[in-house]
């Protein structure tokens, strides 16, 4: 039965990742942008490197050309600049907390690429501890582990 079942999910994660996971890639741009604004810039080095990030998940890579993914961040930056905004984002990376630990850790890897440019200060560790909490993982540990 693990077998059968494991072949399923793996069909399923190939139709999604042929179809595009918008679930996924608005999590993903989310928590960036969240990160990306928590210290009141945007630097062009945070949004190339979540568009690096962003483009190197293989399920968004197959599912959305850089086009879209730039679109999606733009927007996802626009609603970061809100509190409000920043609460929506927040709502879009917890949509997927029940996905696999993976596709959760590597949301927050990508928002931590992000807030690493010149050292993760504290407002960029506030987000990052918003995103884990809101994708179920353990960000200290990641941090820890990835860093």
């Amino acid at each position: 039965m693990g077998l059968i079942s494991e072949t399923v999910e793996r069909f399923r994660r190939t139709l999604t990742a042929y179809a595009g996971d918008e679930s996924l890639m608005q999590a993903a741009v989310s928590a960036c942008a969240n990160v990306a604004v928590a210290d009141g810039e945007v630097m062009s080095e945070e949004f190339e490197t979540a568009l690096a990030g962003l483009r190197a998940n293989p399920i968004l890579e197959k599912g959305y050309d850089c086009l879209m993914l730039e679109h999606a961040l733009y927007e996802g930056l626009g609603r970061a600049r809100t509190r409000a905004g920043r609460a929506e984002n927040l709502v879009r990376v917890a949509v997927i907390a029940d996905r696999p630990e993976e596709q959760r850790r590597n949301v927050f890897l990508v928002a931590a690429d992000v807030a690493d440019h010149e050292g993760i200060g504290p407002q960029e560790r506030t987000a990052l501890a918003e995103i884990a909490e809101a994708l179920g993982v353990d960000g200290a540990g990641l941090l820890a582990r990835f860093g």
